[in-house]
């Protein structure tokens, strides 16, 4: 009788179990609600900051790009972590003890893990060491291109034919790194043969005179142009010179080209290998 009064008198009819199974519906719809709200603005704000740390090193261009690009990802992560912690509370799940399965499981986690965590590992030694930094001409675990990035897991480049090259970068901190931009000058060096019966002194100023006469040529330190080898066929200089990191490429090319044809000019003979056959007509 009395529950009866109560569903006529207070709920409009319903039973005390509708009563309830709406309550649970409705509380069940709030914390999905809450969630997602959460979700949104969690990842949001990860976004937000992540893009504004980074941002501090695009305003003052004296900080390393790469370090606070690195930072931006650590504050990413954090924030997406914490915001998952808030979700699991929201539906009522005792974070205090999730996070304290997950660290009494988080030596299986690292065993299972341990490719991906080295990497993570190696990603904080090349920020905080840094070997190179973006924009740099590398070569990596016998990958050779200009970092684009470095993340907590890989390094990404862009390889001489501007295609992307991804390496983890365990290979890349257990490896012999080349980083062809850390010098702000690098010696080019080329051999240049001429023929036995050309006139060396002549040769060797055609050589001085064609490089040196280039603007990126350097004339401090002084460039090495000195015979070094009696080969088969020819006299060979050996010429170095120093230039700008940023011209090295393509001055190295366009050397070549220029000393053979001063040399051709000047009548200099460059040789090529020949033979001489004897024929016994006997």
């Amino acid at each position: 009788m009395l529950e009866k009064f109560l569903t006529t008198e207070i709920y409009g009819g319903k039973s005390i179990g509708d009563i309830l199974t709406l309550e649970f519906l409705v509380s069940a719809v709030g914390s999905v609600l809450s969630a997602t709200a959460l979700l949104l603005i969690g990842f949001f704000f990860a976004g937000w900051v992540s893009r504004r740390v980074r941002g501090i090193s695009d305003r003052y261009p004296h900080l390393d790009a790469t370090l606070f690009g690195f930072f931006s990802n650590i504050a990413r992560y954090t924030i997406i972590a914490f915001t998952v912690l808030l979700v699991l509370n929201t539906f009522g799940i005792q974070t205090t003890s999730l996070v304290a399965a997950i660290g009494a499981a988080g030596l299986a986690i690292g065993l299972a893990l341990q490719g991906t965590l080295s990497n993570v590992a190696a990603g904080v030694m090349i920020v905080f060491f840094r070997p190179f930094k973006n924009g740099d001409f590398v070569e990596v675990a016998g990958k050779m291109g200009t970092v684009k990035d470095i993340s907590l897991n890989f390094t990404e480049l862009a390889d001489t034919s501007n295609v992307q090259v991804i390496v983890p970068n365990a290979q890349v901190w257990g490896d012999i790194i080349t980083n062809y931009s850390a010098n702000k000058m690098r010696r080019a060096e080329w051999v240049f043969g001429v023929s036995y019966g050309a006139n060396l002194k002549t040769a060797e100023e055609v050589i001085r005179k064609t490089i040196m006469a280039d603007t990126r040529s350097k004339p401090d330190p002084e460039p090495f142009i000195q015979v070094n080898n009696l080969g088969d066929f020819s006299v060979d200089f050996l010429v170095r010179v120093w230039v700008n990191g940023s011209d090295y490429f393509a001055y190295q090319a366009d050397m070549k080209r220029k000393v053979k044809e001063a040399l051709d000019q000047a009548g200099v003979d460059i040789p090529f290998p020949t033979r001489t056959v004897l024929s016994n007509a006997g």
